[in-house]
Parts: structure tokens; sequence; C-alpha cells
């Protein structure tokens, strides 16, 4: 047997090749974890883990840098958590004084206080030293913690300045930087103060960033931070808006809070999760709805700790179902059982909607997303449809959708055919007016009340603005420089003068 044939007889004889061993990590006990860990995810009854703790925590106890995208409520905390607990075990070590093994950076005081809570939940039965360092109490009692040295700091980014800015803290012997919510910091601002802090660990660690979205500042911020980062990116079984009853009802802006009182009274709301934009409104909701005989309180950044902690507890206990929060303070909230998220002013920026109807629908459940939209907000929403590609379901409580719907362009077009008495020489489009109907106008508009002349322009531009047409707009200059009697017309500036 020869040449060809001989090697064609060789391929089908030989044995066929082993297939290849699927890594299946379908249960926690897969990862390896040290002993107490695990036994620690068996009593909180943690059988299996989810896609972004499958995927993230080899990798991590491997030693690699990592950048995890997941969306809210998706067990990012044990993705991070479990296997720097699982690190520290398996390299005990004290630390050294005024010092951290590990740093875990998040935005705001509640989010820093749940991921303390997972490090000591998942570490009961290790020896681990644990604390947490955040603005709104006082620095005596977070100076004395850290006195004797940590392994793991959990720390809002302005806190952990000012403990180093006054030699209680020193950041030379972090081992792993973690930032949870990375995308929350940098909308807050907190850019410039996350710099300063990495100035100061030593380029030789293990960092891990998570966030919800991967903006292009963030995208930087990871290439300057992280070396050869492996990048997780998640897509839950099923996305939070698919789970999340979405409706927009227009109202009037002066509506809003009878339409919120009316909403929250037909609704069978389990508990109820409002979103302002200022702190004040907060405020201002929560007493409109305690007015209405509804038991509310808010939640936002003028409120020290003590004041935060007392209602996030009401608010989980179910003592207080109807919770009117600013973003901020509500990114830190994860609280089971929110029926009702209510938009009650739209968020400018798309992916804090996304953030906010986040706060339902959690852990596989349904939820309801309210938001309440007048007119200055319809542009967000448009923004938002193009961010979840979807179109959301509207309701019209207005109390003249037609006239406010009513656009300036057609009023521009029933006025098309007026000509121009600059320019008498040309016919326009629709023909010339008859002379002594352009009389009677201009007799008309001399006869007018005074008022009237203040009153029509105004309205016009309301008309021009909201329809945003280049032609409506011109029209309502040329109408309105018509309309204005000359006895009021100021003074003209000229090239020379001094207000040019």
């Amino acid at each position: 047997m020869a040449g060809p044939a001989l090697r064609a007889w060789r391929r089908k004889s030989a044995p066929a090749p082993a297939p290849k061993k699927v890594l299946c990590l379908t249960y926690f006990h897969d990862f390896k974890l040290n002993d107490a860990i695990t036994r620690s995810l068996t009593e909180e009854k943690y059988l299996t883990p989810t896609p972004i703790q499958a995927q993230t925590i080899p990798i991590v106890m491997s030693g690699r840098d990592v950048i995890g995208i997941a969306q809210t409520g998706t067990g990012k905390t044990a993705a991070f958590a479990l296997p720097i607990l699982h690190h520290l075990a398996a390299n005990p070590r004290p630390p050294e004084r005024k010092s951290c093994r590990v740093l875990v950076l998040s935005p705001t005081r509640e989010l820093s206080g749940q991921i303390l809570d997972s490090f000591r939940t998942y570490g009961r039965h290790l020896h681990i030293r644990a604390t947490l360092t955040i603005g709104g109490v006082s620095m005596g009692a977070q100076v004395r913690a850290l006195l004797n040295g940590v392994d793991v700091l959990v720390a809002t980014p302005g806190r952990l300045l000012d403990l180093v800015q006054s030699n209680a803290l020193r950041l030379g012997d972090v081992e792993c930087l973690v930032l949870d919510e990375a995308d929350r910091m940098l909308d807050m601002g907190f850019i410039n103060d996350i710099r300063k802090i990495v100035a100061k660990l030593p380029a030789k660690r293990q960092t891990l960033m998570f966030s919800a979205t991967m903006p292009r500042a963030i995208a930087e911020l990871a290439a300057h931070m992280l070396h050869d980062p492996v990048k997780v990116a998640v897509t839950p079984e099923a996305a939070t808006a698919d789970r999340v009853e979405q409706r927009m009802i227009r109202v009037d802006r002066g509506a809003k809070p009878s339409v919120l009182i009316d909403v929250l009274k037909s609704e069978t709301v389990d508990r109820a999760l409002i979103f302002t934009r200022t702190k004040h409104g907060a405020d201002k909701v929560a007493r409109n709805l305690a007015r209405a005989g509804i038991a509310a309180e808010a939640i936002h950044g003028n409120k020290s700790q003590n004041q935060r902690e007392r209602v996030l507890a009401a608010f989980r206990k179910g003592e207080v179902r109807t919770l009117v929060a600013t973003d901020i303070a509500a990114r830190g909230i994860d609280v089971d059982g929110i029926s009702h998220v209510v938009n009650f002013d739209v968020p400018n920026v798309p992916e804090t909607y996304v953030h906010r109807i986040g706060r339902t629908a959690r852990a596989g459940a349904e939820g309801v997303a309210i938001s309440l939209c007048d007119g200055e907000e319809m542009a967000f929403v448009r923004d938002i449809e193009k961010l979840i590609r979807m179109s959301i379901p509207v309701s019209d409580r207005r109390t003249h959708p037609s006239r406010a719907e009513q656009p300036a362009a057609n009023g521009a077009d029933a006025r098309s055919a007026k000509p121009n008495p600059h320019k008498r020489g040309k016919r326009r489009r629709g023909g010339e007016q008859p002379r002594r109907d352009r009389h009677r106008d201009q007799a008309a508009r001399h006869h007018e009340p005074a008022t009237r002349h203040h009153e029509q322009p105004a309205r016009q531009q309301e008309q021009a603005a909201e329809s945003g047409g280049a032609i409506a707009s011109v029209a309502f200059l040329q109408r309105s420089s018509q309309s204005r009697p000359k006895t009021d017309r100021g003074p003209r500036w000229t090239s020379h003068s001094k207000g040019s």
C-alpha cells in the first residue's frame, strides 16, 4: 500500500481525538474556594453562581485584572468579594499599621455599607478584619479602626482622601483595588479623586473595575489603571427592561404632584421608589405625599448618615412603603420587594433611567416603572427609547393636550400666503393677498389692545420652540416684528455703538 492510499488508511484507522473538556462551573464548590467561604455560602443557601460570578471568579483567582460589565442586580459584589477572601485566606499576614490589603471604592454610603456586609457575611468563618470609611459620620471612630491596620477597607473616595491627607491611612500596602459602580462615580465627579488615590497605590497590584455601562471615559480610565485586563461583559438571562412593565404619563408640569398621588392610590403597591432630580424636590414630594395620607420618607445627600440608615431600615422592613430619593442616594439601595419605580422627574441621561428601573424586578421578579413626563422632558424620553430600543406606552393626562401639541409650523403655513411688503414685485407661492384685505388686517392690528401685542409673540414663541423647526422660528421672528407697535421698539444698536 503506497503513498496517498497508505496515508488515507492511517487517517481512517487512527483513534478519534478525545473531546475537549469544557469547564462548566455550575456550582460554587466547583471554584475550589476556601472551605470556610464555602461553608458560609452553604449557610446563605448560595448554590448556583450568576453569569457574572461564573466568569469573573476564576479570572480573579488567577490574579488577572478584570473589567466587569453587568447590569444592576446581577451579583457583582460576590463576583469580587469571594475570590478576594480566598486570596486573603490563602496568604494570611497581619496588616501594617494604618494600612489595608484590599481597598474597595464605591460611590455612595449605602452601597459601601452593603459591600462591607457582604464581605463579613462571606468571611464570617475567617479571621478577616474589615471596616468602613464614609462621609456623614465622625472621623474619630474610623481613625481608631484603621490604627492597627485592616485586611479589607470599603470607602467612598472623598472620606478616603481625608484620611490619607490627615495621615490616618497609608495606601502603600494595597494588594487589590476594586472600583464598584465606576460609571456612577464618574457621573458624580469622583474622577479626580480616583486619580489621586491611584497615584498613591503601589504599581504592582491587582485592579478590578465593575460598571453597569461602559462610556468612553470609563474605557480611558481603565486603560490608565488596569494592566492587560480581561473584559467580562454579561447579558442577563432576561434584560431588566423585559421584566419591567414600563409606562409614561404625559402631564402638565404643575399637575405632577396630584397625578403622582392618584397613581400611588390606584396601583397595588408593595414598595414604591420615587426618583426626583434634586434634593429639594425629594423633600417637597415627600411632604406632599404625607399631606395626602401616604406615608413617605426622603433620602438624599443632605441627610445625615443616621437619618439615611433609619429611613432605609424602615423601608426594608415595610414600615415605610414609599421612598423618595435622588439618583446619588438611590444607587446604593438594594431592597427586595420594590414593586413600583416612579420617575417624578425624567432623567436627562438615558443610562440613569436604566439604573432607576433596575431597582425593581430584581432576582427574576417583575415590576412596574412609571414616568411622569411634561413637555420639556420629551427630548429625554426619545433618548431613553433610543437606548432601550423600544417605545414606552403613553397615556395622556394633560388639561389641553391638543393645544399643547399644536405645532407652530401649522401657524406658519397658514400665514405663508401673506405677501412680503418689502418684495412687492414677487408673487408668493400661495398667491398675493388682496390689497383691501391687507389694509383691513393692518387696521385691525392697530386697534388691538396693547396687552395683546405682548402676549401674542410670547405664545407664538412657545409654539415655535416646541416645533423645533427652523421655518417656524423664522416665521415667528417675522410675525413678532410686524405685530409690535413702532412706539414699543427700543433704540437700534449700530456697529459703532458700545453695546455691539
